[in-house]
């Protein structure tokens, strides 16, 4: 029997469309609790596709890695550039680069993929490229957007922060209990409707 076939789609874009699939499977799962068959199901594809794109789902896990890194570098690169063009720029860069920095949740795969990467640098291969991608994330807020140490270190660790609390799932909690509600409402502000509105619509 003929398999369907996929040259109809360009393979430049098969490939985002199996990347962004995995980068929520891995996000949810983890490294070790998804599987290709998985990733597979939710790009609409079949598993041995998937295997002949990357080969590996070591490889899956490292080029999911790097496309979420390139995006908040991207991400940051670009807000940065915005708020220099402003002619009198009404916001701090740490704000303007923090709001973009939860924008991105709407891309939840991207957050939770780099939180499950990070986790692992005990792993010779994905936590030699996580060490590498989170300095250049650091450098860009050092060197760009012209941060002191102390202060990237600050913007850092509240962006772990949101990491994690997606991580947990906490928004789903949202408004069933006052300490959850307290500590959603102080990290993302006036953000927290579009972070709400989101994490349903991705657990729907």
């Amino acid at each position: 029997m003929n398999e369907t076939p996929i040259s109809r789609i360009p393979a430049s874009e098969r490939r985002e469309q199996i990347l962004a699939a995995a980068s929520i499977v891995f996000g949810e799962r983890g490294y070790f609790g998804a599987t290709t068959d998985q990733i597979a199901k939710a790009a609409g594809i079949s598993q041995p596709y998937v295997v002949r794109m990357f080969g590996s789902k070591e490889n899956l896990f490292t080029e999911v890695l790097s496309r979420a890194s390139d995006k908040v570098l991207t991400t940051f690169v670009e807000a940065i550039e915005r708020w220099r063009a402003s002619d009198s720029p009404d916001q701090p860069l740490s704000r303007i680069l923090g709001t973009a920095y939860v924008n991105l949740v709407e891309d939840r795969g991207i957050l939770l993929s780099l939180m499950q990467a990070f986790s692992m640098g005990h792993d010779a291969v994905i936590g030699e490229r996580a060490r590498r991608d989170f300095l250049k994330i650091y450098r860009v807020l050092r060197d760009d957007a012209g941060f002191a140490p102390e202060e990237a270190r600050t913007f850092l660790a509240e962006g772990m922060l949101l990491n994690t609390l997606l991580a947990l799932r906490l928004p789903d909690q949202y408004g069933l209990d006052q300490t959850t509600t307290e500590l959603l409402e102080c990290t993302f502000q006036t953000k927290l409707q579009m972070v709400l509105d989101t994490v349903v619509d991705q657990a729907r």
